[in-house]
Parts: C-alpha cells; structure tokens; sequence
C-alpha cells in the first residue's frame, strides 16, 4: 500500500476503528450514566457513587479512547490526503461535533460534582441518542463515501 503509512495502513485503520468503537461506548454510557444519577439527591451516598462511576468512565474510556481514535484517525487522513473528497470533510466536521459533544458531557460532570443538576433525566435519556445519529452518518460516509 503506497501512501504515508505505508504497509502499516491496514493495522493503523484497524486500532482506529477499535478506539472509535471503545469511545463510543463511553458516549453511549455517560448519558445514561447521567438519567440514573438524576434520581438521587446531591451530597448523598449514592451521588457519590455515580460520580465516582462517572469520573472513572471519563479517565478509564472515554478520555483515552477519543484521544487514541483521533492519534489513529488523523494518521489515516494523512495517508490518503486531505483532497480525498467532500465525504472525508463532511466525516471529519462530524468527528468535531462528536468531540464537543464529549466535552459537553465533560462540563455535566464538573457540574454534577460540584452537587449542581444542570439538566433533567429526561433530557440525559434524548441525548443519549446523539452518538447514535451521528455515527451511522460517520460510517455511512467512510465506508460509502457518496460525494
């Protein structure tokens, strides 16, 4: 395989597929995480377990992962080249959303351990879906790119 990674590309698109898949269970835990943390009161016992369970998620899986899938993802980009077309621009604008988005959850969490309840768990619940959606138009465009 000719290109910036040479003969390494396939294992290289292979660890960044597997963080990707790691980071994104953490994105799918974190909310729900969030709704079952909403039922108990600030200060208690059972709020310190949650944000134990929560801080754990974020320093174990989801820092870790994220920062190893863009490390692998970026290196693939440099492979193919930028100019691979509009599916590789519209995948990488996605990825950024789904950082902030994994940010966003970072500041629930600063929130939560500060005893503040920024949001209801009703709305933890319909984000919850934000990966979702967004990963099937990620991987649609990987793996189709239809522009």
């Amino acid at each position: 395989m000719e290109g910036f990674l040479g003969a390494t590309y396939l294992w290289v698109k292979a660890l960044h597929i597997i963080f990707v898949i790691f980071w994104m269970a953490g994105l799918f835990m974190m909310p729900r995480f969030f709704a079952y943390h909403m039922g108990y009161d600030a200060g208690s016992e059972e709020d310190a377990r949650w944000i134990d369970r929560e801080t754990r998620l974020k320093k174990i899986i989801l820092n870790p992962a994220m920062m190893i899938a863009w490390i692998f993802g970026l290196m693939l980009v440099m492979h193919i080249g930028f100019g691979a077309g509009g599916w590789l621009h519209t995948k990488l604008l996605l990825v950024v959303a789904l950082t902030g988005f994994h940010v966003f959850l970072s500041v629930q969490l600063k929130a939560l351990v500060r005893g503040e309840r920024p949001k209801t768990e009703k709305f933890y619940r319909a984000v919850n879906e934000v990966p979702a959606l967004v990963i099937i138009l990620v991987v649609i465009l990987a793996v189709v790119k239809p522009f």
